[in-house]
């Protein structure tokens, strides 16, 4: 059986989509997203102005973090979108004496967007 190959050249319709921020040595593979937590403070005030401590325990609570670097399979995340993530679920990293948490992008729950910018599908919710 003979099999031939065609040796053309074709181009690359994968394009690999892989960034980082500047000042970070390090490119992520795959679906990996690198992201840099916010800070949360031990104490949370709530809308009516009531002040919780750490201490009390509630509900899980869902993390924001802005994304530092992400791989060339990410698709729907870019360098500095502000995402939400479980902090439960985590891998954490030091670059450069930075703290860095490591994720897939199927462990990014929402990309925040910012009011008035329009996502273009023409839905009304």
């Amino acid at each position: 059986m003979n099999v031939k190959k065609d040796n053309t050249d074709k181009p690359n319709t994968v394009e690999s989509r892989w960034q980082s921020a500047p000042d970070l040595p390090v490119k992520m593979l795959h679906d990996r997203i690198l992201v840099k937590p916010e800070v949360d403070s031990s104490e949370r005030q709530s809308s009516a102005g009531l002040v919780i401590p750490a201490t009390a325990v509630g509900p899980k609570r869902l993390g924001w973090a802005t994304v530092a670097a992400i791989g060339g399979s990410v698709r729907l995340v870019e360098v500095n979108d502000r995402v939400l993530f479980d902090p439960e679920d985590r891998s954490e990293v030091e670059i450069s004496g930075t703290d860095y948490v490591l994720l897939r992008e199927k462990d990014v729950h929402g990309v925040f967007q910012q009011e008035g910018k329009e996502s273009g599908t023409g839905l009304y919710l």
